[in-house]
C-alpha cells in the first residue's frame, strides 16, 4: 500500500453491545472498539465494578480505562423489564454481543443467544466462561488464576523454574486476556462467515480451553513423554544483577563461546548438539555466568548483540513505558478519564491500511445513554423520561 493512501477504521459501521465484566470480555470488546467499531458498553446503574479496581485516581481506575477506553456507556438495570425491552430494540441494529457471564445467566435475564437471534439472525454472539456453555463444569465460577492451576499451566511453571516444590503465586491473568483475543478473532471469522451466508452465530469461547491452547509442547509430553529435560531459560547472574541468554540455535552457540572466551565449550560432548545442550543447559549456563560475573549487565548485553546472542535485561513493567522502540513504534495510546491523561497500551498489531489505536476517552458510567437512546432508538426526551421512571436506568430519583 502506498503510503499516501489514507487509513480507514476498519470495523467502522459495525455496532457491538458490550455487556461483559472484569476482564477477557472487556478487552475483547475494547478491541472491537480499537478497530472502529461503536461499541455501547450496558452496565449496571451504579457502574461496572471494574470502574474501583486499583490503581485509582481521584476515583477513577486506570485499569478500566485500559479495557474500556472507547466506548460509549448506556446505564441499564437488567432486572427492569423496560430495560430489557431497549436492549431488544437496540439488538435489531446490532452487529455484535459480547458476554462473559456465568452461563444461563444471560438467558434468564431473556437476553440470551436463542431470544436474541430471533430478533436478529444475523447476530453474532460472543460469550466468553470459564469453562464453556456446556459440559459438566460449564456452570462452576472460574476466574483466571482457577483456570491457571487446573489447567496445568501452574504447575508447568513450577517445573520449569527447578527450585520450587510447589507453585508459584501469580497475579497476571493470561487466561483472561487469552479469552480476550481468542474471543476478537473468533468475531471476526463469525463475520467473515456471515458476509458469504448472511447469517450469525454463536461462539462459545472457555478460558481453559484457551489455557490449553497456551501449552503446546507440555500437552504433546503428558502424551509422548521425553527423558531428556527441556531447556528453562532463566537468569545468569552479572556484576550488578541477572540477565538472560537464550543460545537456541548453533550458530548463537558458537556466537556465545566466541564472546565469552570459552571456545572449548564447542569441543565439549556434553554441548556438541542442540539435544545435548538442552539436556544440559544448566551446566552449560553455570559455565557461561563465570563470565558473565565478571562484567555489568550493561557489558553483558552490549558484547552479546555485538555476536548477535539474543539476550534481555530483566526489567520492571514500567520500564516499557520510556522505551525508546516502543514508544517510536506507536505501542503506547494517551487516554483521558475523570481524573486526567494516562497511558494505555495498544492491541499488538498494527495494519498498513487500518486505523486500529485506542481511542482516548474513557467513559464515566450511563455518559453516552441519552444520545445512544435518541440516535439509535429515535426516543425524544418525554419518552426517556418514562423509561427512567419506570426504572429502567435504576431506581427512579
Amino acid at each position: 500500500m502506498a503510503e499516501t493512501e489514507a487509513k480507514t477504521a476498519p470495523l467502522e459501521g459495525l455496532r457491538v453491545l458490550d455487556f461483559s465484566i472484569m476482564l477477557a470480555g472487556p478487552y475483547c470488546a475494547r478491541l472491537l472498539a480499537d478497530g472502529g467499531a461503536d461499541v455501547i458498553k450496558i452496565e449496571p446503574p451504579e457502574g461496572d465494578d471494574m470502574r474501583l479496581r486499583a490503581p485509582c485516581r481521584e476515583g477513577h481506575s486506570t485499569y478500566f480505562g485500559q479495557l474500556n477506553a472507547g466506548k460509549r456507556s448506556l446505564a441499564l438495570d437488567l432486572k427492569s423489564t423496560e430495560a430489557i425491552k431497549l436492549v431488544h430494540q437496540m439488538v435489531e441494529q446490532t452487529d455484535i454481543v459480547v458476554e462473559n457471564f456465568r452461563p444461563g445467566v444471560m438467558d434468564r435475564l431473556g437476553l440470551g443467544y436463542d431470544a436474541l437471534r430471533e430478533i436478529n439472525p444475523r447476530l453474532v454472539y460472543c460469550s466468553i466462561s470459564g469453562y464453556g456453555q456446556s459440559g459438566p463444569s460449564a456452570e462452576r465460577a472460574a476466574y483466571a488464576m482457577i483456570v491457571h492451576a487446573e489447567s496445568g499451566f501452574d504447575r508447568a511453571l513450577m517445573r520449569y523454574a527447578g527450585d520450587r516444590d510447589r507453585p508459584a503465586a501469580g497475579a497476571v491473568f493470561v487466561a483472561d486476556v487469552l479469552g480476550g483475543i481468542f474471543g476478537y478473532a473468533a468475531i471476526q471469522t463469525a463475520l467473515v462467515q456471515r458476509a458469504k451466508y448472511g447469517k450469525g452465530q454463536r461462539i462459545d469461547v472457555a478460558l481453559m480451553d484457551c489455557m490449553l491452547n497456551l501449552l503446546v509442547y507440555e500437552l504433546q509430553e503428558a502424551q509422548c513423554p521425553v527423558e531428556a529435560p527441556r531447556p528453562a531459560y532463566g537468569p545468569v547472574r552479572t556484576q550488578d544483577g541477572d540477565i538472560l541468554i537464550a543460545p537456541v540455535t548453533s550458530r548463537n552457540f558458537s556466537a556465545l563461546c566466541e564472546v565469552t572466551g570459552q571456545s572449548e565449550l564447542t569441543q565439549d560432548p556434553r554441548f556438541a548438539s542442540v539435544p545435548a545442550r538442552g539436556a544440559n543447559w544448566n551446566a552449560m549456563m553455570q559455565i557461561v555466568e563465570k563470565w558473565t560475573e565478571r562484567h555489568t549487565s550493561a557489558e553483558c548485553l552490549a558484547a552479546l548483540a555485538r555476536a548477535g546472542v539474543p539476550a534481555a535485561d530483566y526489567r520492571d513493567p514500567g520500564a516499557a513505558l520510556t522505551d525508546p522502540h516502543l514508544m517510536q513504534r506507536g505501542a503506547f495510546a494517551a487516554l483521558a478519564d475523570g481524573a486526567g491523561e494516562f497511558i494505555g497500551v495498544n492491541a499488538p498489531w498494527q495494519m498498513s491500511g487500518g486505523l486500529t489505536a485506542m481511542r482516548r476517552e474513557v467513559p464515566a458510567i450511563g455518559q453516552h445513554g441519552n444520545d445512544i437512546l435518541a440516535s439509535l432508538l429515535k426516543l425524544g426526551p418525554d419518552a426517556i423520561k418514562r423509561f427512567a421512571a419506570s426504572g429502567a436506568f435504576g431506581t427512579p430519583g
